[in-house]
């Protein structure tokens, strides 16, 4: 038998490679021809590896040619960079730090960790599930618009046969089987973040991560650019090229999921949070994909501080990402089309249309233009947020986690969720992050909290 490693055989980022060179306007024609004369096949569809394994001459020519990619310059470079005094230097309206850090309450804190599981338990059942499976499945069991965990009841069999559930999370998040919050990178990754700043502060560098990755994260327990990365360092590359070298999936949404706890403990300092974000997605991450993760933060940072509401939040998110870059448009895309449709499916039809056809169903690009679009259509609603975030199809989990993250930070306190989504969760979060598998939700808004009370 064969071991399929997804997302590290370079038959399959080689791909991956030159649709993102596509993407970023730069001419990678005649690699591209030499690769499918060579018999190479696209990148797979929505797997992280395709059938069968390359034999060893086309996996030794497709390593040539990333790296080859690697030395193309993007005509978008210059409006798009990584470095977070460039980033600054291009946002106009960069924020300054707060007078005084408005105080975050428990309370908030462990809403925003509830809010967060919620909303990724509500999408795992229908990760990678196109968009009309999505909302048939949903509608077949009279849940539509989403109102509650997705179900295999009342069901018919032959669209269940014809749209099965992720394999992965199928046995733990219906409503007929959700014992507590399954395990999922959406909840690994702010746990980790957790684990980061109780080891070294405010203060940690871009290695400090590396290095705790590669003694708490389990290998199998890193997706796309994550696994990478963590791939790298295993081969001796140091950060920041762990993020450059053969990803493909450097602009993908892992820099985002992983971004919340910066948010969460820098309360009404979007700027702080924001940079710490960076110094976190550099690991991984370039460009827009590095974006995502401050875009996030620092929305984030001003729904702790409780002085704004939803609509504030995405505008400070924005003051942080350059108003050039293909991320800033994606956020504006989805809040004019929320804005300007009152069918919020309609406005996610409009999204589909414009990236389908050029983004991987991971891509940053289109999950942070629907995650936009469902919260400003939900209005700060916590059920409409979650809702209209996993509704709208691609990452599910991760969009349903960051849109449940962010209101349930506004919501402020566990009892303003309605208890349909919380009670399930039975306040015991599973991972493979040591020390923490089983651990209550209002203990890690405790230890959240110490974080952001922390000079």
């Amino acid at each position: 038998m064969t071991v399929r490693l997804t997302w590290v055989q370079p038959e399959d980022l080689i791909g991956h490679e030159l649709r993102q060179a596509a993407l970023d306007g730069r001419d990678a024609r005649a690699v591209e021809e030499r690769w499918y004369a060579a018999g190479g096949s696209a990148a797979p569809r929505r797997a992280g590896a395709g059938e069968p394994p390359a034999p060893p001459r086309l996996r030794a020519l497709a390593g040539e040619l990333l790296d080859g990619l690697a030395l193309l310059e993007s005509p978008l470079a210059a409006d798009e960079p990584t470095a977070l005094p460039a980033i600054m230097a291009a946002c106009p309206h960069w924020p300054g730090p707060p007078a005084t850090a408005p105080p975050v309450g428990r309370e908030r804190l462990h809403a925003a960790w509830l809010g967060r599981a919620a909303g990724c338990l509500l999408g795992k059942p229908v990760e990678k599930l196109p968009l009309a499976a999505v909302r048939s499945l949903a509608r077949a069991a009279g849940n539509w618009p989403l109102n509650g965990y997705f179900t295999a009841r009342g069901v018919p069999a032959e669209l269940l046969a014809a749209h099965p559930w992720n394999r992965r999370s199928a046995t733990t998040s219906l409503a007929e089987n959700i014992d507590g919050m399954p395990e999922d990178d959406d909840l690994d990754h702010p746990l980790l973040t957790l684990l980061l700043l109780r080891r070294h502060g405010r203060a940690f560098t871009t290695d400090d991560l590396a290095r705790l990755w590669l003694d708490e994260l389990p290998a199998g327990r890193a997706f796309t650019a994550e696994r990478v990365a963590y791939g790298n360092l295993l081969a001796g590359v140091e950060p920041p090229d762990t993020a450059r070298r053969r990803n493909p999936f450097r602009e993908w949404i892992g820099a985002q999921i992983r971004a919340d706890v910066h948010g969460w403990t820098r309360p009404g300092d979007p700027a702080g949070a924001a940079a710490q974000a960076h110094r976190d997605a550099v690991l991984t991450h370039t460009g827009n994909g590095v974006y995502g993760a401050m875009f996030t933060a620092a929305a984030l940072a001003v729904a702790a501080g409780g002085e704004s509401d939803v609509h504030g939040c995405l505008a400070a998110g924005l003051r942080v990402v350059p108003p050039r870059s293909r991320y800033a448009r994606a956020i504006r895309l989805g809040i004019d089309a929320a804005r300007a449709e009152a069918d919020f499916d309609t406005a996610v039809d409009r999204l589909h249309a414009v990236y389908d056809d050029t983004h991987h169903w991971v891509h940053v690009l289109p999950n942070a233009a629907l995650l936009a679009a469902a919260l400003t259509h939900a209005d700060g609603d916590f059920t409409g947020s979650i809702g209209r975030a996993v509704s709208g199809g691609w990452d599910t989990d991760s969009n349903g986690a960051t849109a449940g993250s962010l209101a349930g930070l506004l919501a402020g306190r566990p009892d303003a969720l309605p208890e349909h989504w919380t009670a399930p969760l039975k306040n015991r979060l599973a991972t493979s992050v040591r020390g923490y598998d089983r651990t209550g939700f209002d203990a890690l808004a405790e230890l959240t909290l110490q974080e952001a009370l922390r000079p």
